[in-house]
């Protein structure tokens, strides 16, 4: 089982990471939340438009929220 929680733990923060990564990269946004989706696609997470949209804004608060402190 703690085997199970590392391994879900370790993709989500490479996804996280990855995520990261790209929301810094000079693309456009449409351009980047492709980049996104197919990053997630290939660690077999699917999303539609809406879910993607909702990571990202997600990911965006917490970015906003930690250069805040």
């Amino acid at each position: 089982m703690k085997t199970l929680n590392f391994l879900a733990a370790f993709i989500g923060g490479a996804a996280v990471g990855a995520a990261l990564g790209i929301l810094f990269a000079p693309d456009k946004g449409s351009e980047t939340r492709e980049k996104i989706a197919e990053a997630l696609r290939k660690r077999g997470i699917r999303l539609n438009r809406q879910e993607m949209e909702s990571l990202v804004d997600e990911i965006a608060d917490e970015i906003k929220a930690s250069e805040e402190v």
